[in-house]
């Protein structure tokens, strides 16, 4: 039987994500109540699994095929670029903090590419870097490097705005 995730241990991860999120330019779901209940999922998939695997998806519990969905995911900031929220709603972008945007309906999963494969790059496949299915955002300030359709709001490492990103890739 699982252990039961204390009220501090949700609190104490809550305020973690809370500072590591004030950093990134991004923030938690402004509704703490549903944000610690979606914390407490990340809880028990950490112990489930030892990593905190996304509540909305299916992880396989082996780490080297969910590495995308440990939180916060690799889709996170694409999602917050284009629905103002992520998939499970845990991160927001600053204008839902604000009131200048409510969230909407559901978030299309991105988790596959069209053709259901997940692309690696390694000494085996060097040239899949160059195959790749999204193009390569660099920040121009930092260096700070991502793989979407648009650049993102904001570097997630300087800060720096949208029009300090070029098309790397």
């Amino acid at each position: 039987m699982e252990s039961m995730i204390t009220p501090a241990e949700i609190e104490q991860y809550y305020l973690q994500l809370k500072t590591a999120t004030a950093a990134s330019g991004c923030h938690l779901n402004p509704d703490t109540e549903f944000a610690k209940d979606l914390i407490e999922s990340l809880l028990i998939n950490r112990k489930r699994y030892g990593y905190p695997a996304c509540p909305c998806r299916l992880a396989t519990g082996k780490k080297d095929q969910d590495l995308d969905i440990i939180c916060p995911c690799d889709y996170r900031d694409a999602d917050l670029n284009d629905y103002a929220t992520c998939y499970c709603s845990l991160y927001v972008a600053e204008q839902v903090v604000t009131g200048q945007q409510k969230l909407s309906g559901s978030i299309p999963e991105r988790r596959s590419n069209k053709n259901g494969v997940r692309i690696s790059i390694s000494k085996t496949n060097p040239d899949a870097l160059f195959n790749l299915p999204l193009p390569v955002w660099r920040c121009k300030v930092c260096g700070y490097l991502c793989a979407r359709e648009n650049q993102p709001q904001v570097c997630p490492i300087c800060k720096a705005s949208p029009e300090r990103f070029e098309r790397f890739i």
